[in-house]
This record gives C-alpha cells, sequence and structure tokens, in this order.
C-alpha cells in the first residue's frame, strides 16, 4: 500500500493557488472522483488501487496531522520494541508527497527522498510527525521571474494564470510515473 499526499489548502480563496499544487495534481491524476472527508485524520480520501490518495484539510501547516493518522491507522510506521515509532523510518517505498517548491522553476519536477524541508512548512510538518526524512517527495516547480519581487508568503498564495496551468499538466504522465 502506498499513501499519496497532495498538498495544499482547504477552502475556495486557495483553490487554484500554487501551494494548492499537490491538490491540483492529484485531481489531475484522478479526474472526477469522489474524496470522501475522514474525520479522525482530518484529510479528504480516495482509495484506488490498493493505494490511498489523501488531501489533508488541516491547513499546509499542520499536514504531518492528517498524514501520521493515516500512517497510524494502517500500522505503516514501525515501533521499535513496540511502544514507540522508530526515528528515521524507511516510508519511501510508501509515503509519496506532492508539493509546490519555490527553488525550481514552473513546469519542473524534482524527485526526493531523505532531504530537508527547505523551509516548506508543510513538507516540515510531516517530518516532524513522522519523526523522518525518509519518504519521497515530487518537488513541483512554481518559481517563475515575477517571483523576486513578491514576498514567498504571498506569491505561494497567488493563482496560477492559465498559461502556467498548461504547464503543471505536462508534469503529469512524470508524476504517474513517479507515483506508481
Amino acid at each position: 500500500m502506498k499513501i499519496i499526499v497532495g498538498l495544499g489548502n482547504p477552502g475556495e480563496q486557495y483553490a487554484r493557488s500554487r501551494h494548492n499544487i499537490g491538490w491540483l495534481i492529484l485531481d489531475s491524476i484522478l479526474g472526477d472522483v469522489k474524496w470522501t472527508l475522514n474525520k479522525k485524520w482530518n484529510a479528504l480520501v480516495y482509495e484506488r488501487g490498493g493505494d490511498l490518495y489523501l488531501k489533508p484539510q488541516t491547513f499546509m501547516n499542520n499536514s504531518g496531522m492528517a498524514v501520521r493518522a493515516a500512517l497510524d491507522y494502517y500500522h505503516l510506521l514501525p515501533k521499535k520494541l513496540k511502544l514507540f515509532s522508530t526515528k528515521n523510518a524507511d516510508l519511501s517505498d510508501t509515503l509519496i508527497v506532492i508539493h509546490d517548491d519555490l527553488d525550481i522553476d514552473l513546469g519542473k519536477m524534482k524527485v526526493a527522498v531523505g532531504s530537508r524541508s527547505a523551509g516548506h512548512n508543510g513538507v516540515q510538518s510531516i517530518i516532524n510527525h513522522t519523526k523522518t526524512l525518509n519518504f519521497k517527495r515530487l518537488r513541483v516547480g512554481v518559481r517563475i521571474e515575477e517571483r523576486e519581487y513578491i514576498p514567498a508568503d504571498k506569491f505561494v498564495l497567488g493563482r496560477f494564470k492559465a498559461e502556467e496551468l498548461k504547464q503543471i499538466t505536462e508534469l503529469i504522465p512524470g508524476i504517474k510515473k513517479e507515483i506508481i
């Protein structure tokens, strides 16, 4: 089983924002599916082919809470002496997180395993709650030239232009290969 997490923020005001690229990509990959709200995890959930797709509803900075709840439910976090989660557990074959990255140009993607959050609060929340860096991250670039004139927090909450969304759509086949 894999848990594929798209990071984003709930609410219409964030629907097409750069920070919601994880949700946009899951919607593009899965098409028009019926997401179910799992109240215990505080996440929208969709299951297909034995894999679980997750859209945390905790807002970006607390994404780790929903991810940890799903991992715990399926007993996917290795335990040390059957008491505590093992630090630095290898979840690279289990957990895939799709998120925006300001350090990568729009239309590009990088895969990372075992790297720090680089200031991304959603990723840091997952690291904090799982106590590991060892999960797969699909870092989807959102950087454009105009970015240097806009504060990071305002930029990631800004909406994509239509031509920018086309560049993101071109990444979908490569993202699908990374998820499989």
